[in-house]
This record gives C-alpha cells, sequence and structure tokens, in this order.
C-alpha cells in the first residue's frame, strides 16, 4: 500500500508551466498542511561552465534567483514560512528523480523551458513519470468545464497492483476538495481469454466493494466502459480536477517504465495526472 504524501517538491524553472505547476502545488502544500519545497536544478550545457569557476558562481546565482523567485510566487497560495527553496546541479530530471519517494510527491509542469515548442509534453516530465518513485503529477492546463458543479477526482482501476495505490491516491486528492471518486474501469483492453472482461468488471467491483467498507467516508462513484481506458478516461477527464493512474496496468511488456495509457495521459488529458510508481513496478 502507498503511504500518505508527507512531502511535497514542485520543479521550477520559471516557465508558464511551471508557474501553474507552482501555483497547484502551493495550493496542495496548504491544504495538506505541509511545506513546499521549489526546487530549481541547473545543468551546464557548455563544458567551458564545467572548467571555468567564475561562470559556475553566475549558473549558480541564477539558480538561486529562479528558485527564490519561485517561492515568493508561491507564499501567496501557500502561505509565509511553508515554502523553502532548493537549488542543485545536474539536469532537473535527475535531481527530482532523486528526490523522489514513497511519501513525497513530485510536481511538475507538462512542459518547461524546452528548445521544441511544439511538445505537448516536455523531457522533464517524461523523465519523470518514467523513472521516479511514489507519487508524481504532471500538471496540464485545465480545461473549462460546461458543468459548473464540483469536479471528482477520477480513478483509472484495472485490477493491476497499482490499483490499491492509485484510489489511496485519489481517495486523498478528493478529500481536500471534498469532492467524491469517479473510478473508471474500461473492458476493451482486458485480458482476451475467456471470461476476461468479466473477471476484470468482478475485481473491480471487488476492489470497490472492500474500499468502501474499508473507508466509509469515502464517496466513490463506480463507472465502466466498454471502450478502451485511453478514450473512457480522457472523456472522463472533461469534467474531472484531476486524473489519476498507476505507472503501467495489467497489459504491456513488463519491462517498461510507463503504460500506454498513462504516456497518453500525459499527452492529452484535459486536467492534472497524478501516477503512482511503486518500486515493484520499476524496471
Amino acid at each position: 500500500m502507498a503511504e500518505m504524501t508527507e512531502e511535497i517538491i514542485v520543479g521550477y524553472d520559471g516557465s508558464p508551466g511551471s508557474e501553474l505547476a507552482l501555483h497547484w502545488a502551493a495550493r496542495e502544500a496548504s491544504d495538506r498542511g505541509i511545506t513546499l519545497t521549489v526546487c530549481h536544478a541547473w545543468a551546464p550545457e557548455d563544458l567551458a561552465l564545467l572548467i571555468d569557476p567564475p561562470l559556475i558562481d553566475v549558473a549558480r546565482r541564477h539558480s538561486e534567483e529562479i528558485a527564490e523567485r519561485g517561492v515568493q510566487h508561491a507564499e501567496p497560495f501557500a502561505g509565509p514560512g511553508g515554502v523553502q527553496p532548493l537549488q542543485a546541479a545536474g539536469s532537473p530530471a535527475r535531481v527530482l528523480c532523486e528526490h523522489s519517494g514513497p511519501s513525497t510527491l513530485v510536481v511538475v509542469g507538462s512542459r518547461g523551458h524546452g528548445r521544441l515548442a511544439g511538445l505537448l509534453l516536455g523531457s522533464v516530465a517524461w523523465q519523470l513519470a518514467g523513472h521516479a518513485q511514489g507519487r508524481i503529477v504532471i500538471v496540464r492546463e485545465p480545461v473549462r468545464r460546461a458543468n459548473g458543479g464540483p469536479c471528482p477526482v477520477v480513478a483509472g482501476l484495472d485490477g493491476s497492483p497499482a490499483s490499491d495505490a492509485a484510489l489511496l491516491f485519489a481517495a486523498e486528492e478528493a478529500a481536500l476538495r471534498h469532492v467524491p471518486v469517479l473510478a473508471v474501469c474500461a473492458l476493451a483492453d482486458s485480458p482476451t481469454s475467456l471470461g476476461g472482461a468479466r473477471q476484470a468488471e468482478e475485481d473491480f467491483s471487488s476492489l470497490l466493494t472492500r474500499w468502501e467498507k474499508e473507508h466509509p467516508g469515502v464517496t466513490v462513484l463506480r463507472q465502466v466502459s466498454q471502450g478502451s481506458p485511453r478514450t473512457a478516461l480522457l472523456e472522463a477527464g472533461a469534467e474531472a480536477q484531476m486524473i489519476i493512474v498507476g505507472s503501467r496496468g495489467r497489459g504491456g511488456v513488463p519491462s517498461m517504465t510507463l503504460g500506454s495509457v498513462a504516456a497518453a495521459l500525459l499527452h492529452y488529458a484535459p486536467c492534472p495526472v497524478g501516477m503512482i510508481r511503486q518500486a515493484a513496478t520499476a524496471a
């Protein structure tokens, strides 16, 4: 079972995507009553920086300025004293992965100051989703909602070992927002053996029945779809505050670090995407 979130770290580089992630993470830290760490990682790309100490000092000071700016931007949401800076030398993806863990929530925007403006997902977000451990949120800008009512937190469940952890994460996020969890099970990618779809639906129902008995204070709505998980979750996300899934489901190649459903959500979801990565499922 996944642990509760005790620490939040957000990757920040001053880009519009990282500002969006910063504000999301600051509110999350405030709601949870924990400290937010604003991380800016700097990686010298010019070999001269590695051998010229004055240039390294300039880069380090620039990193400190960016991290402090992030702290200032986060404080109106998290409150004074609830935010701290972190500067680290190295690639942003590596630094954030090194700070990830079972009780840590790592937050980044879907794109930062990358060089390819047309990308739907930046390399840092992609590497983090594929290699970090614990809880991860990729903040994608939410679309305008047609429904003015309280939007649920969607949990994609397929009966894989990550389903319990994804449901716990979703329940925590829903409780913070005082909204229900919408648990979605899609049957199109169920095992092709006889009765595979029926078994998947029974496993889904059993998981939620057990969950409701153990967590009577959590409202869980159920949705079973005959379509693909990608389609079902993207459609549910149109009226959701966020979508939460495991990094890999039942299908795919065991050595894969990221499943096809999770990858599709990272590229196209109309809201922030939460993901659970556990050591047992990492390659």
